[in-house]
């Protein structure tokens, strides 16, 4: 391989592809193919397209590259909240398994807004993403017929559709709700408050779920709904907390629908002195972070969302494959982490 670095013939000085085969001796298809990973390039010559690509400081122009095969390198995300852990967990693997597919993650944060995600979905499609993975089933018709008409495949995340040709990733918030709801039945808790915030539609089919196990029990009270539209919170769910204790009926469970509420219940717990569980029960959702740390301990559900992001990326890359896919609603399940606070 020639020893001297080829001058950049751009006047943007924009190191392109056909430098980098010249500086190592080799086609400009054998540079595309060394750097795209396939298996038919020698080793030699992958690790000399690698190594004058380095002394070029080349990077590969994704939009020349989708012009040049009509195939993007990219997968548009869609998903409600970055700063929620649970999201954050479901990324990492997303990221995981499209990465060592060749493929890169376009991230969207809708704020649970359907409105903002029709409009980040026409951005995202403008690019031409080789797919879609989109949160939850709830969106505007316009934003459905975007992804009905758009020929790009795409997998619904944390919920589980029975629509056909609709694929999809998760599990029954409901049934997980009305598991741990049994749990505080089972554990003589008959006054069981549901404690909700930010309201986006997977906390409203966990309200169903414990509505119906309640009702099946002859124990739901309606005026137990406590709903708060506000982002959900460490600070609200000692809030919710203290309003629940004011109630002339003592409720003797409280089930919160995500663990950070449940958290921030349990440390204002501390704060007031009402023994948990002994004066009232507290049970979470999500097994966040911290959850086995706190005093006492939080019983929760354990929802899967790694393996969430990790199996939907999985089908969605068997999509552009153009492979069949066999069971296209999968159900991963959930787990009942019983604990001390309950």
């Amino acid at each position: 391989m020639s020893s001297t670095v080829p001058t950049r013939p751009r006047a943007t000085g924009r190191v392109t592809l056909a430098d980098v085969a010249r500086l190592a001796e080799v086609s400009p298809i054998t540079v595309s193919r060394a750097l795209r990973g396939e298996r038919a390039v020698h080793p030699d010559l992958v690790a000399r397209v690698k190594s004058a690509a380095l002394r070029l400081g080349y990077v590969p122009d994704p939009a020349a590259r989708a012009l040049a095969s009509r195939h993007s390198a990219h997968v548009a995300v869609l998903i409600p909240m970055l700063s929620n852990a649970l999201f954050v967990d479901l990324l990492e693997e997303v990221q995981r398994t499209l990465r060592a597919a060749g493929y890169q993650s376009l991230i969207g944060v809708t704020h649970y807004d359907i409105g903002e995600e029709e409009q980040l979905l026409r951005e995202q499609l403008q690019h031409r993403p080789a797919g879609l993975l989109v949160t939850g089933l709830d969106r505007s018709d316009a934003t459905r017929t975007l992804i009905a008409q758009s020929g790009v495949p795409c997998v619904h995340l944390m919920e589980l559709s029975e629509v056909p040709g609709v694929y999809s990733v998760g599990f029954s918030q409901a049934a997980a709700a009305a598991t741990l709801t049994r749990h505080l039945l089972d554990r003589g808790r008959r006054r069981i408050a549901f404690a909700a915030a930010q309201l986006d539609p997977r906390t409203l089919q966990r309200r169903e779920g414990w509505r119906r196990e309640l009702q099946a029990a002859g124990a739901w009270d309606p005026t137990l709904e406590w709903l708060n539209p506000a982002p959900s919170s460490l600070a609200l769910g000692g809030q919710m907390l203290a309003q629940i204790l004011e109630l002339k009926r003592p409720v003797d469970a409280i089930f919160f629908c995500n663990d950070d509420l449940a958290q921030g219940a349990l440390l204002a717990a501390l704060r007031l002195g009402v023994q948990v569980p002994q004066r009232i029960a507290i049970a979470g959702f999500n097994d966040l972070t911290g959850s086995d740390q706190m005093l006492p301990s939080l019983t929760t559900v354990r929802t899967p969302r790694g393996e969430v992001g990790a199996a939907a990326a999985r089908m969605l890359l068997a999509l552009m494959r153009g492979e069949s896919v066999p069971e296209p609603a999968v159900d991963v399940g959930y787990r009942l982490i019983v604990r001390e606070s309950t």
